[in-house]
C-alpha cells in the first residue's frame, strides 16, 4: 500500500526513507486499526490491505481434523457461541489462523494485548496514542473461526475461505466508532473498491482490491457491528472471488447475532 500526496506539496525527489517510514507507519496502523485482524494474526487482513495492488499468493488449503478422536466437538460457549457453526450450508472447518488455529476463544485481556504488540512498528508517541485508544474500548472477549465454503470438491470455481473474527467491547460507543472508521480508512486508501451490500445491514461495508489488477488470488474484506460486537471478515478465493456468496455469509454471520435469544 502506498500514500499519495497532495499535489501541491509533493517534492520533486522525494526523500525516500521518508517514504518508506510512512508506508510502513499506514501498513502497521491498518493492522492495529482492524480489531479483528490483529487477533487473527494481523497478517490476513493488514497484508490484504496492504499489499491490494499484489498478488498475495497461494491461499493454504489444510484442513485440521473437525472432530477429535474421542467424538463430537463441546458446544461453542460465550461469544464463541455466536459464531456460525460448520456444517450449515456445507461450511467446512477452514485453515488455521496463524497461532490460534481454526477455532479459538480469547479473553478481554489476551485480545488486548494482542492489539498493542501490533503497534510495535510504529513510532513510541503515535505507539502510545493507539494503545491508549485500545484501552479505551474496554475489550471484554475476542472470538474467531474459519471456513472454507460449501462445496463437496475443493476444485469448485466459487470456493473461497473466510475468516470470521467477533470483538466484544464494554464500549458500545466504541464499537460502533471503530466499525466506522474502518470503513472510511479503506474507503480513503482509493486502491480499493467497494464490495457488495449486506442486505439488512445498512452499517456493514465490504471492499475488495482494483478490478483491473490481474491476480490469481482474490480477497474481500467486510466490516460491520451488531451492538456491542465488532465484526471482520475476510475471504480469498481464485480470482475472481464470489463477492455474493461471501456477502451471505456475512449477512447469515450478522443475523445470527441479532437473533432473539442470541443477541450479547
Amino acid at each position: 500500500m502506498s500514500e499519495t500526496p497532495d499535489e501541491s506539496v509533493r517534492p520533486e525527489e522525494p526523500d525516500l526513507p521518508a517514504v518508506s517510514r510512512r508506508r510502513r507507519v499506514v501498513a502497521v496502523a491498518v493492522g492495529a486499526l482492524l480489531t479483528g485482524a490483529v487477533a487473527a494474526g494481523t497478517g490476513v487482513t493488514a497484508v490484504t490491505v496492504a499489499n491490494a495492488d499484489r498478488d498475495p499468493g497461494a491461499p493454504s488449503w489444510q484442513f485440521p481434523r473437525t472432530v477429535p478422536a474421542d467424538g463430537e466437538p463441546p458446544e461453542s460457549q460465550g461469544l464463541a457461541s455466536l459464531l456460525l457453526p460448520y456444517g450449515e450450508d456445507g461450511r467446512m472447518r477452514g485453515p488455521d489462523m496463524g497461532e490460534f488455529g481454526a477455532d479459538a476463544q480469547l479473553s478481554g485481556a489476551r485480545a488486548t494485548a494482542l492489539q498493542k504488540e501490533a503497534l510495535q512498528g510504529l513510532p513510541r508517541s503515535e505507539r502510545k496514542q493507539l494503545e491508549k485508544a485500545i484501552d479505551r474500548r474496554r475489550i471484554t472477549g475476542m472470538a474467531m473461526r474459519s471456513y472454507v465454503s460449501g462445496a463437496d470438491s475443493l476444485y469448485q470455481d466459487d470456493v473461497y475461505t473466510a475468516s470470521v473474527v467477533l470483538s466484544q467491547m464494554d464500549n458500545r460507543s466504541a464499537v460502533r466508532d471503530l466499525a466506522r472508521s474502518q470503513a472510511e480508512f479503506l474507503e480513503a486508501l482509493d486502491v480499493l473498491r467497494k464490495g457488495p451490500r449486506i442486505e439488512g445491514h445498512k452499517g456493514a461495508a465490504c471492499f475488495l482490491p482494483p478490478k483491473d489488477r490481474k491476480r490469481d488470488i482474490e480477497a474481500m474484506f467486510c466490516t460491520a457491528h451488531v451492538g456491542d460486537v465488532l465484526v471482520t471478515v475476510t475471504a480469498r478465493a481464485v480470482a475472481p472471488i464470489d463477492a455474493r456468496s461471501v456477502a451471505g455469509l456475512v449477512r447469515e454471520q450478522l443475523d445470527r447475532i441479532e437473533a432473539p435469544g442470541k443477541a450479547v
